[in-house]
């Protein structure tokens, strides 16, 4: 699974507007919906401010590996 998708379907598991998502890790709602529409994708910190509030790995947020 793709990136972007994988954060989406986290985002709304937790019930998150991509706006809610956004401010949690410091970001924008414009950042996060590039991500989960695969036009750019989370840098090194974001990517660990993800993985630690939404509780997976690093390799799961990037579909290296399953729960």
């Amino acid at each position: 699974m793709e990136v972007g998708k994988i954060i989406r379907e986290l985002r709304k598991d937790k019930g998150l507007t991509q706006g809610q998502l956004a401010k949690i890790i410091s970001s924008t709602q414009d950042t996060i919906s590039l991500w989960e529409l695969g036009k750019s994708y989370p840098d090194v910190i974001n990517l660990v401010k993800l993985a630690k509030f939404f509780n997976v790995s690093t390799d799961y947020l990037l579909g290296l590996k399953e729960i």
